[in-house]
């Protein structure tokens, strides 16, 4: 079974169109020998034959299908040629089922004339002929069928080989194979037998094409791509962290593993927990279900990082004979989960394991059940459903709550009978609220994406008694029918959201607002305004969230001054939500200006993480919110949307349970699902990232990262009235005549000072030109310059071209030892350096790291427009500014596309290309790797 996906590529094997149609349906799941067996019964027997084959085998059954035989006799008036494949492979499959090894021996028998072939068979599988599933007995067939083809018998070793890839196409015994069952099929065989094997059955070009394409539709490119752009781009400001964690309260848990999320999210992707590296005595003070959290937040920072997921999680994870912290332990397995988020295939067995193996220790099933939940989303395993369930009718409250999200999240958008059933069930059953809570969100998840086909369960979840039901409901709206716009939905939400009894529907009632819109987001702030002004603080709250989350990274106006009240609201959660849902709204946004909305906002959240009489709830939002805003290194925004209008499932499903921090913390760490990269990232046919640039007609102050946080205190110089003595007069004479000695004396100087200034001016120009040589060197290895304009700019190709003494006066040296070393000077580097990046040959990032180094560097003026490479950041409002260099290489596929995945054509096949080295995110993957926090 573990080899079942071979058999689809079996089918290139197959030498008559008339096998396609039944070869799935009939040999899916049997052994290689099976197969082997099935085709070449196929191709020496008639119907009439195996009928009497299935006589001997068990005459009942015989009987009882004389009247099929009658009707394969009247098939069969035409000729053999109108035969029926599919009777044949209905017989033969019977026959499998059977007695599998009488079977395939008697087709060895009949398919191999060579008496010495049989012989040689009958003597190898004498001892395991009738033992099941025994090597030997396929292994000795294969031979015989190769001696009877070929002539020869291979190795034991061989024929081990053959075994474990029977049937992959690049496989080099697949030739023989194929020539083998071409044999016996008449002319056709003979051609095919007498022409030597083909040294590759499948094209190299269609093989690496469909290898691309389905690394492309699993989602292992995208997941590379972005997690290689965060890794390069990654500007996090570790400053802002550390100043939180000296203003927030040292003794107080909460703020403690808020900066602890926060980080985890500023990181989001980009493999860098430095900071927890540096803070690891300060970080030992999260206990408990803090510890769980702070170690779920790995998952977040190396999210994507599949193929190193758990070497860089094995300190944590659950071992066999050693008993460390549950709360670790359930937090790794946690962040596994969310590092293989939707894609998690690959540790889904290792999950399960976990899962059986945690016994009654609920805090490990809790996070085990997350992390199959999030990992596994949408996959309607019956099996994992299956385990989550047992865990859920333990009644384990903490358990319970994980495991009926997990089974929501399986069963994403399936909108499963059974599962809603039993889900609604439990739910009337338990006593617990954490459990209803839970299975109220799973329910919702169900119906994602399906639109008014949820009506009827909304309708009967909105006439429960039970508040967390009828909270249910409205998750349910939320996601059915999340970015539709849908009015019936809206007029739903609004009812509810000034109808209902329980502050809990209301809230998320006016939360559900904000998924329905969130592909219209200009009309959120519209729908929710008289709703932010209502007397009931939990609908001031949902507002906000509401207009965060259809509104996130619009840096809408009408959005931020509907927030702009709430920031002041006497209530500490919704000043909470205000200042997380400003955060959502100005994700990345470019107006770094002092009197900006983002300046503010920024200003905002540091006096109310300083503020040491602010509520903590309120604390505890602005710190998250601090996060939030420069979430992903400052390259990230959320998105529930694609660029073409199309629904993000993880994206909604990410933000919808983040919303559910309300609850339980943990939670908080599902936004990341909701991350989307604001990246150009171009790639070529091979989807590998070639050296590509490409211009921005903006400043490249206009669409900047925010300025670096300095630790430098503003001092503020006084002026002190000076007062006049009696003595001041005659002090002023005996320094006016030592001055005039003194000037003197300077005069005298200043011809050596002269000379000694310019020497340091020779040294400090060199030193200069040298720091921007290894610069330019440092930016070629990083495929930030072509190796041809990095041997241009550092004089490289003047030396091999032999520059000697005689090159000592030229213009491009100041000095002997600068001609001879073939290196330009100072001022010619920077002039080739601009003159380079005004033809787009290099980046305008670059050329700004290049000529930061010249000594005593006056103020210059800034380009008029900017040069990107691949990859580079690109914000949506930057996206109108982009367009390609006049003499580019690389142009779009879809013409127009400036952001995101760039497929690109290459106009000059036949030039070498230049790629970017190797993924950053390995280095930096390893690294982390060696040892754990």
């Amino acid at each position: 079974p573990k080899r079942r996906g071979r058999y689809d590529s079996a089918l290139t094997f197959l030498p008559a169109p008339a096998y396609k149609p039944h070869l799935l349906g009939s040999l899916q799941g049997r052994s290689e020998m099976e197969t082997i067996a099935a085709l070449v019964a196929k191709e020496i027997y008639s119907v009439s034959q195996l009928k009497e084959l299935q006589q001997r085998y068990d005459p009942a059954a015989c009987n009882s299908g004389s009247e099929g035989g009658g009707t394969e006799g009247s098939r069969s008036q035409g000729g053999r040629t109108e035969e029926d494949s599919s009777t044949k492979f209905e017989l033969i499959e019977w026959l499998l089922l059977k007695d599998p090894y009488r079977f395939v021996n008697r087709i060895v028998n009949d398919a191999i004339p060579d008496t010495a072939a049989k012989r040689y068979y009958d003597e190898e599988t004498m001892s395991g002929y009738r033992t099941p599933g025994t090597q030997p007995l396929e292994r000795a067939a294969l031979e015989a069928l190769h001696v009877a083809a070929f002539g020869s018998a291979g190795s034991k070793k061989t024929y081990d080989e053959l075994l474990d890839g029977l049937l992959d196409r690049e496989h080099k015994w697949s030739g023989m194979l194929k020539k083998s069952f071409l044999a016996s099929s008449g002319a056709e065989g003979e051609a095919a037998a007498a022409a030597p094997p083909p040294a590759e059955v499948v094209e190299p070009a269609a093989s690496k094409a469909h290898a691309n394409l389905q690394l492309i539709l699993s989602g292992e490119a995208s997941i590379g791509l972005s997690l290689e752009f965060l890794v390069r781009s990654n500007k996090t400001d570790t400053l802002i962290l550390t100043g939180m964690k000296k203003a927030a309260d040292q003794r107080n848990s909460l703020c403690h593993s808020a900066i602890v999320l926060a980080h985890s999210l500023m990181n989001a992707g980009t493999t860098a927990d430095s900071f927890l590296r540096d803070n690891l005595e300060w970080l030992s003070r999260a206990t408990n279900w803090a510890k769980f959290s702070a170690t779920a937040t790995l998952g977040v920072i190396h999210r994507g990082h599949v193929k190193q997921a758990l070497s860089l999680l094995a300190p944590y994870l659950p071992q066999a004979g050693m008993s460390a912290s549950p709360y670790s332990e359930g937090g790794a397995l946690f962040a596994l989960g969310i590092i293989h988020a939707n894609h998690g295939h690959s540790i889904r067995a290792y999950l399960l394991d976990a899962l059986r193996s945690a016994g009654t220790n609920e805090v490990v099933q809790h996070g085990c059940a997350l992390g199959i939940g999030i990992s596994m989303m949408g996959s309607e395993d019956e099996d994992l459903y299956e385990e989550l369930k047992g865990v859920l009718f333990n009644d384990s409250a903490v358990a319970g709550e994980a495991a009926a999200l997990a089974m929501g999240l399986l069963m994403l958008g399936s909108a499963s009978p059974k599962a809603i059933e039993e889900m609604l069930g439990y739910a009337h059953d338990t006593a617990h609220e954490k459990i209803i809570r839970g299975l109220a969100i799973g329910i919702a998840l169900c119906m994602y994406g399906r639109e008014e086909e949820a009506d009827p369960l909304v309708t009967t979840l909105l006439h429960e008694q039970d508040p967390i039901l009828r909270y249910g409901a409205m998750y349910t709206i939320a996601f059915a029918f999340a970015a539709t716009g849908s009015n019936a939905a809206l007029r739903k939400c609004l009812h509810v959201a000034v109808s209902d009894v329980s502050d809990d529907v209301r809230r998320a009632a006016v939360i559900a607002i904000g998924f329905v819109l969130a592909n219209t987001p200009a009309q959120c702030p519209r729908v929710v305004k008289l709703l932010a002004e209502s007397y009931n603080p939990h609908v001031r709250y949902g507002s906000a969230f509401a207009v965060g989350i259809s509104c996130a990274g619009s840096g809408s106006k009408e959005a931020l001054e509907l927030l702009t009240p709430m920031l002041s609201d006497p209530v500490d959660y919704v000043r909470q939500g205000a200042l997380l849902a400003s955060s959502m709204v100005l994700m990345q946004s470019a107006d770094h200006k002092a009197d900006s909305k983002l300046s503010k906002h920024r200003e905002d959240l540091r006096k109310v993480v300083g503020d040491k009489h602010e509520d903590t709830m309120t604390k505890f939002g602005a710190i998250v919110a601090t996060g939030l805003l420069d979430a992903g290194g400052r390259n990230v925004t959320i998105g529930l949307t694609s660029r073409t209008g199309n629904k993000i499932m993880p994206a909604i499903v990410g933000m919808g349970i983040f919303s559910h921090f309300w609850f339980w913390h943990p939670l908080l760490l599902f936004v990341s699902l909701a991350f989307t990269p604001t990246a150009a990232i171009g790639l070529n046919a091979d989807l590998r990232m070639p050296q590509w640039r490409f211009k921005s007609g903006a400043p490249p102050s206009a669409f900047a990262y925010p300025p670096p946080t300095s630790n430098e205190k503003k001092e503020v110089a006084s002026t002190v009235a000076t007062a006049s003595l009696s003595t001041t007069a005659k002090a002023a004479k005996i320094d006016k005549a030592k001055k005039a000695e003194a000037e003197a004396a300077e005069k005298a100087k200043a011809a050596e000072r002269a000379e000694e200034e310019r020497v340091a001016k020779e040294k400090a120009d060199l030193a200069a030109r040298d720091a921007m040589l290894a610069k330019l060197t440092e930016l070629h290895k990083r495929g930030s310059l072509s190796g041809v304009l990095h041997a241009s700019l550092t004089g490289v190709a003047a030396k091999s071209e032999g520059g000697g003494a005689g090159d000592a006066g030229d213009a491009m040296d100041t000095s002997a030892d600068a001609g001879a070393a073939g290196k330009p000077s100072l001022e010619a580097l920077v002039g080739e350096v601009r003159e380079a990046h005004a033809r787009g040959d290099i980046s305008t990032a670059a050329v700004a790291a290049v000529l930061k180094l010249q000594p005593d560097k006056a103020d210059e003026a800034e380009f008029d427009f900017e040069v990107l490479e691949n990859p580079s950041r690109v914000l949506r409002s930057q996206e109108r500014f982009c367009s390609l260099l006049p003499a580019s290489r690389y142009e779009p596929v879809a013409k127009g596309r400036t952001s995101g995945v760039i497929m690109l054509k290459d106009t000059a096949p036949d030039a070498e290309e230049e790629l970017l080295p190797l993924p950053a995110a390995l280095a930096a993957a390893s690294e982390a790797a060696d040892g754990g926090l």
